[in-house]
């Protein structure tokens, strides 16, 4: 493929633009002209499996030779990025552990269940979930009345296999404090005898992800979820679809529940039923805390 094909004048510009046009409407995400080389790079897979010669060629494949259908999964799941790491941003998860789960117990009172749902609203390939998990299901241990469950979802089906296969390099785990790693995660090695590991069979089972676009609006996702964590999705999207994502994301919050965002994003939540209690993390009005 030469490298000047994907700039050339007329059609190809014109496909590029419809290409960022569908990217944006599909995802939310905004990509200019200056990203046509990344679109060429992260296309190349799908020129190799089909056996095109240049992303112009593709394009045409997609936007005129019929092969939208075929092609649209792939391409979201090409676009979008899906930067994932356990106990990323820790002090998340430390509120989860420290603040969330016991109020909801308080709330609850002595010897009354707790029903308590986690929602993770862009769940790439699953470490936040299972982080998540790990603290729920040791402080289920601690207080039986707890009964948890999380929901993960994801615009890219690639990514939500990955997470409900639940298997990562060892490498990737190395952010898991011992103690959990030790309960949950169980050690193995791959077909090339690469270490990998796996989450045990209990956590998987109180575990679902779905496919879900956080710009498809009205979400189905039953009210009355106690955390949502939203983390490090609004900045790829325009100032209209950030306001419109943490309403409706907010919307699905019990009162009292929380909203937890990246830490580079606390400025972009202007919800007037929530309000900050540390850096990325919102309560929602109406409940303690």
């Amino acid at each position: 493929m030469a490298s000047g094909d994907i700039a050339r004048p007329g059609a190809a510009n014109t496909r590029l633009e419809r290409f960022r046009n569908l990217v944006h409407e599909q995802t939310g995400i905004r990509l200019s002209a200056s990203k046509d080389q990344m679109i060429e790079s992260r296309l190349r897979r799908r020129l190799i499996a089909l056996d095109l010669p240049d992303v112009d060629t593709y394009l045409a494949y997609v936007f005129e030779g019929g092969g939208m259908t075929s092609e649209l999964g792939e391409i979201v799941d090409l676009l979008t990025t899906n930067k994932t790491d356990f106990f990323r941003e820790v002090a998340h998860f430390d509120l989860l552990e420290r603040r969330m789960i016991p109020e909801a117990l308080a709330l609850a009172g002595p010897g009354r269940q707790v029903r308590f749902r986690f929602w993770s609203a862009a769940a790439s390939t699953g470490a936040e979930a299972w982080s998540a998990a790990m603290l729920l299901d040791r402080a289920a241990r601690e207080d039986d009345r707890l009964r948890w469950a999380i929901l993960g979802t994801d615009i890219s089906t690639g990514v939500l296999a990955s997470a409900r296969k639940a298997v990562y390099a060892a490498a990737e785990l190395s952010p898991v404090p011992g103690p959990l790693k030790t309960r949950y995660v169980m050690s193995g090695r791959g077909p090339a005898s690469e270490p990998l590991c796996r989450i045990v069979p209990e956590l998987r089972a109180r575990v679902r992800f779905e496919r879900m676009n956080l710009t498809e609006f009205p979400y189905q996702i039953e009210d009355g979820v106690d955390v949502c964590f939203l983390r490090n999705v609004l900045i790829y999207f325009e100032p209209d679809l950030q306001r419109q994502v943490v309403a409706a994301c907010a919307g699905r919050l019990r009162p009292g529940g929380y909203l937890v965002v990246g830490h580079s994003e606390s400025m972009i939540v202007r919800q007037p039923d929530l309000t900050q209690v540390v850096p990325g993390a919102f309560i929602k009005s109406g409940g303690r805390g």
